[in-house]
């Protein structure tokens, strides 16, 4: 099983993970997938461009930026920026270019536009 300790994660560990499709322009290397009511630990590698459409968070959403830059309409966040996002809250996600996030929700997104 590939290593995903906080001391591999911040030296470029993710680099050996295996990806999968999330959405357009954006891939997961899930560590914990979400299971009933428990929370979801992933990986999420933002290609150059990629976005995330505007979504609510229907639990705490927990973002740490491992690589690169990820914006919303806040901010921008780049290596070492922790991000929490509440319950209720709202954004639209992007990479000018390109990141990798290690991300904790405790409950998936609802997507509310795809523009």
């Amino acid at each position: 099983m590939p290593e995903t300790t906080r001391e591999s994660l911040l030296n470029g560990g993710w680099k050996t993970l295996e990806f999968e499709w999330f959405r357009e322009g954006v891939t997961v290397h899930w560590i914990k997938p979400f299971e009933l009511d428990q929370p979801g630990v992933a990986l999420l590698n933002y290609e150059a461009g990629a976005s995330v459409p505007r979504h609510r968070h229907e639990g705490l959403e927990t973002i740490f930026v491992l690589h690169g830059v990820q914006s919303d309409e806040f901010g921008d966040y780049g290596v070492g920026s922790y991000v929490v996002n509440e319950m209720g809250s709202e954004h639209s996600v992007w990479s000018d270019t390109g990141c990798v996030v290690l991300i904790q929700w405790d409950r998936p997104v609802t997507i509310l536009s795809e523009q």
